[in-house]
């Protein structure tokens, strides 16, 4: 089976998720609750090694309380 090569836009979408759950002090359950998705889903998705729907982008965005276009636009 010939793998898709991984999109840096991934890299940008885990920093984010990570960096705004830290600044509410949120663990990856708590996100997760928040979001209604699985935790070892999101925590691949946090390391990059998980694509995500874009249904699944909005309920992340939803549950950190940001648009959807904040986890995939560079953070300085």
């Amino acid at each position: 089976m010939k793998r898709t090569p991984k999109s840096p836009l991934r890299d940008v979408l885990a920093r984010n998720m990570r960096l705004l759950r830290a600044e509410k002090g949120w663990s990856q359950e708590r996100l997760a609750e928040e979001a209604g998705l699985n935790r070892t889903y999101l925590s691949a998705v946090e390391r990059s090694e998980q694509n995500i729907s874009i249904d699944n982008l909005y309920r992340v965005a939803k549950g950190l309380g940001v648009e959807a276009h904040t986890l995939l636009t560079h953070r300085d």
